[in-house]
This record gives C-alpha cells, structure tokens and sequence, in this order.
C-alpha cells in the first residue's frame, strides 16, 4: 500500500466536469489499494477574478493581508466541491484548509514560506480511510492569519506535504504530459522528458519553465520526494524528477532550453563607485520584498558605476519609485527602466564536464542577430537577457544548435 500524493493545478479542476473526471481518477487509485492525499488549485481563472476585484477597490497595492484572505477562497471552494464529489463515489473524503491542517507559515503575505506542517490529524484520517483533499497554496501564521504561498504554490504545498507525511511518491497533474526540453508552443520539435535531475528542474524553473513553482522543486530535492509530472487527462509515464545518480541514462550536456518573459530592467546612472553602494540601492529594494535577479555593475573612467539589475514586471512600479528616491540621495544621473526584455537560459549537469556550452550559445544567438544585454551563469545553468521580441527565434535557435529534439544515446548499453 502506497501513500501518494496528487496535486490538480487549476486546469484540471476548472468545470464541475473535469472535478468529477478528478474525482474517478482519485477513486481509482483508492481502489488499487493506495492511500491518497490530493492537493487541489482554485478552479481555472478564479484566482484571477478574485484579484481583479479587489483592485476595482484598491487599484494600486491592495493590502496584503486582506488579499490573502481573498484568494485563498479559491482553493476552498475547489476543495470542498471534490470531496463531495468522491463521496458521491463511495470514497470516503474530507476537505481540509490550510489552516485546517495547519500549514505553519511565516508572515510575509502573498509571498509566504512554509515553517512546519502538523501532519497528526492528517495520519488519523488516512488510518481511518479518508482520502484528505487539502487547499494549496495557503497557511496559516503564528498569530492566525490566512497567508498564500504565492503564484503556484498549490505544487509547494503538496511537495510540503508529501515530504511531512513521508509518501512514496508526489504526483503533479497538469495540463501537458511531462517536463520538455522547451516549451512545445514555441518549438515544434521540443521533446519529453523521461526523466530529469532535481538541480535541473530548480534551474529551470527558476529560469522561468511554468511546469513546476520553484519551492516545491527546493522542497522535493531537500527531502528527496519523488516527483513526478503527468497529464491530467491523458495515460502515460510523464517525467520523474530525481537525484542525479540514479538517472539510468548516460547524462547529455544540455537537458533545457527556459525561459521567462516576466522580466524588467532598471539601471541607477552615475553612481558613486565606493564600497557599500551595491548595498544603498539593493537594500531598500530587498526590504520591499522585491526579489533581484540578474545584477550587472560597469564602472566608468569618472569613478562612478551604472548599476543595473532586474525584477518581475509586476514588481517594477514599486522598484522604480524606491530607485528614483535612492537617485536622489545618492546624486546619481538619473533612473532607466525597461519592460520588454526576456530572458532565456540553457539548462543541465552535463555542462560541469563538457566545455563550450556558453561559446555555443552565443554563436547560435549572434547567428540570427541577436543581442545579448546581460549575462548570468551558474554550475549548471547560462542565462541570458535579450529584447523581447527576439525571446521565440532564440529559443529555437538554441533548441536546434543543442540538438535536443533527437533522443540522447544511452552509451552505457554500448
């Protein structure tokens, strides 16, 4: 008897038809004898219906706390509607909030982080036969408050749980079949992924792959969770994500090509060049909550340095009005900022013993006239941000300058 856990994103769950074919498929498991913990998303397009009203009162920064309170109804209802679902099945079930099982979070409000999870009540109601159905992306603080995890969180909390209750395997039902070597919409020939490391995944989907919320990558790799991507509505193996060493397969250089539209850029002019400056900008912009991304510095002849960094477009109005304030006392040139970039990244742990990858990728780019603005890099990772406009003819370039539409050759069976 096996104890999984199955997330349905809100795709899957979006019609009273589709919760019921959610519903069968829950039952069925059951049925074979496992026992089931689902973690369900608010139903399609709630989330976001349930935002847009809230700023029809508040346009620019709604308060925190009372949108957390807001959206996490979403999930509620999803919760609530699926377990009446699998009773009408004959399946035993019970819906949970988060603050039900009490999903410990801290307190940052719409960006919350999971502390501990009390996993007691959960293990009763396994024992007794219930299938628990439990409300993603949602907490709970110390003092009370209803806190969300942020966009995708709902893979967070079921990875959470999964490694809480120790199951045996965490499952994320989604709207494709598996983790691609790049996004299928925009190259044809992007390919499945039968299997893939954890580094690559936390790379990728920090990089900007939507198929998986980067803290339940973090989660399913420190605990070493056994994650699996598969179709909501259709059969197959989908993509295990797993330790490096058990991959069978010898390991090819690139696994991924990601990339990430949700990018903005802004550049402090003239800024004295002396120690601690790094700090002056960045620190008001980290107390904001703000999340930095790529940071370049170019010191100029005149002791001063531009300082340039990027941000997500939603966090780009508050960024750039704590950067004017820091222009000011810091008698800096001026402030730029800019809205359409993208950033594309080559992703795999074969890059630590092949050489060339980065030269690769910049010939493949500058072949079809594309100009790289900044550079990042890390073991297994080399990103780079380019106008928007170019981000779909760059990802083909390097999908086909990387071959990875033809399957890698397993040399151990050499």
């Amino acid at each position: 008897m096996s104890l999984i856990v199955q997330k349905f994103g809100g795709t899957s769950v979006g019609s009273i038809e589709r919760i019921g074919h959610v519903a069968d498929k829950v039952a069925r498991f059951t049925r074979e004898g496992h026992r089931i913990v689902v973690v369900v998303s608010a139903m399609s397009g709630e989330t976001n219906r349930l935002i847009a009203l809230a700023h029809e009162i508040e346009d620019r920064h709604p308060m925190p706390r009372e949108m957390d309170v807001l959206v996490s109804t979403g999930e509620q209802v999803t919760t609530a509607l699926l377990a009446m679902a699998l009773n009408k099945r004959g399946i035993k079930a019970k819906s949970y909030t988060g603050s039900q099982v009490r999903i410990l979070t801290d307190n940052a409000h719409t960006k919350a982080r999971i502390r501990e999870i009390d996993d007691q009540r959960l293990h009763a109601d396994l024992d007794n036969g219930y299938v628990l159905v439990v409300a993603g992306f949602q907490g709970v603080d110390e003092h009370g408050n209803i806190t969300t995890l942020g966009r995708g969180g709902s893979d967070t909390t079921a990875v959470a749980l999964a490694a809480a209750l120790k199951a045996d395997e965490c499952q994320i039902y989604t709207d494709v079949d598996g983790v691609y070597t790049t996004d299928p919409r925009v190259v044809d020939g992007a390919r499945r992924l039968d299997r893939i490391t954890f580094e690559e995944m936390l790379e990728m989907a920090s990089m900007g792959s939507k198929v998986l919320q980067i803290r339940a990558v973090e989660f399913a790799g420190k605990y070493n969770v056994p994650l699996r991507v598969l179709h909501s509505f259709q059969e197959g193996p989908g993509t295990l994500i797993t330790l490096e060493d058990k991959l069978k397969m010898e390991t090819p250089t690139i696994a991924g090509i990601a990339f990430n539209r949700d990018e903005a850029k802004l550049t402090i002019l003239g800024v004295p060049d002396m120690p601690g400056v790094a700090y002056k900008i960045l620190g008001p912009i980290g107390d904001a909550n703000i999340e930095v991304d790529v940071i370049v510095q170019n010191v100029a002849d005149d002791n001063t340095t531009d300082f340039t960094f990027t941000v997500s477009r939603a966090d780009l109005p508050r960024a750039e009005e704590i950067l004017d304030s820091i222009a000011q006392k810091l008698e800096a040139r001026g402030v730029r900022a800019d809205n359409r970039i993208a950033k594309v990244s080559v992703v795999g742990v074969g890059m630590r013993s092949h050489a060339g990858v980065a030269s690769q990728m910049f010939a493949a780019l500058a072949e079809v006239g594309i100009n790289i603005q900044m550079i990042t890099t890390s073991e297994i990772k080399i990103s780079v941000i380019i106008e928007e406009k170019f981000l779909e003819l760059a990802v083909r370039a390097l999908h086909s300058s990387f071959h990875l539409g033809k399957e890698p050759v397993d040399e151990s069976a050499a």
